[in-house]
């Protein structure tokens, strides 16, 4: 029915009926998002981190199949953000990220376990919040990050309300401009899916995970959401567009990345 309404109405009437409709099952989700005690000690900690990498490069690395043809071990002594699973791949570097970043529910909830174990500072959406244990210790949370699907904008203090652009990619590069970084350089943002399906649908894996860097990572039985990657262009280009005005810059060093928006640079050129 929903599917039915979406094709008969006119995109931006849709649109805006839905931002609309958003914004009003937000409304009493505001308060706890600025003064619930766990959001106030995120933002205690992402005010310590307002430009605490100022001037300096770090990588945003997706998890799409191109990183098996990546020398990662490259990266080590570099600033990154790892996104959702690709601590999955920590074992076989030596190293983690310095930073991990989850927003998709999905993702979060069938691997909250598995994220809280990692010794390194974790950003996840403020949804999130109910995965988590109350009796867990403040210093054990990760920070969490108001995130929410509609009202399309960048944002470069994170403290506020983030867009989350349909990508946890898009979500990274708000968080790095938060931070101060000069340049951001994209790897393994494959920006294409051997699986096809209508946006956002939520499915169950049937097999191996052809669509990114292991095939366990959405292995048998792992629930997951097909991409919508027409937002998530529309999602770059907004950041794009930030970077370039505060004179900062985004480059995509994916290897045979399918995404079109920013400069190309050989991977390997870089170091």
């Amino acid at each position: 029915m929903k599917q039915t309404l979406k094709r008969l109405t006119p995109p931006p009437l849709w649109n805006a009926a839905r931002d609309s409709y958003d914004a009003l099952r937000r409304l009493p989700d505001l308060g706890p998002a600025y003064l619930h005690p766990w959001r106030r000690e995120s933002l205690r900690r992402l005010a310590a981190l307002k430009d605490v990498h100022r001037g300096r490069r770090g990588f945003i690395i997706g998890n799409g199949p191109s990183l098996r043809q990546t020398d990662l071990t490259k990266l080590r002594g570099e600033l990154t953000f790892g996104l959702n699973r690709i601590y999955l791949l920590f074992p076989q570097l030596g190293f983690p990220t310095t930073y991990l970043v989850s927003t998709n529910d999905l993702v979060i909830e069938q691997c909250r376990e598995e994220i809280l174990a990692l010794p390194i500072p974790k950003f996840l959406t403020w949804r999130a919040r109910r995965f988590f244990s109350p009796e867990i210790p403040l210093a054990d949370l990760p920070t969490f990050l108001y995130t929410t699907y509609t009202g399309p904008r960048f944002t470069r203090d994170v403290r506020g309300r983030l867009w989350e652009g349909a990508t946890v990619t898009y979500v990274a590069l708000q968080l790095a401009f938060h931070m101060g970084f000069e340049q951001i350089i994209l790897i393994g943002v494959d920006h294409n899916f051997v699986t096809r399906g209508e946006a956002n649908q939520t499915v169950v894996s049937q097999g191996d995970d052809p669509n990114h860097f292991a095939p366990n990572y959405f292995g048998k039985g792992f629930r997951w959401q097909l991409p919508d990657l027409a937002t998530s262009e529309r999602a770059y280009h907004l950041a794009k567009v930030a970077y370039e005005t505060a004179g900062r810059q985004i480059l995509d060093a994916t290897i045979g990345g399918k995404l079109a928006i920013f400069p190309k640079v050989d991977y390997n050129s870089l170091f």
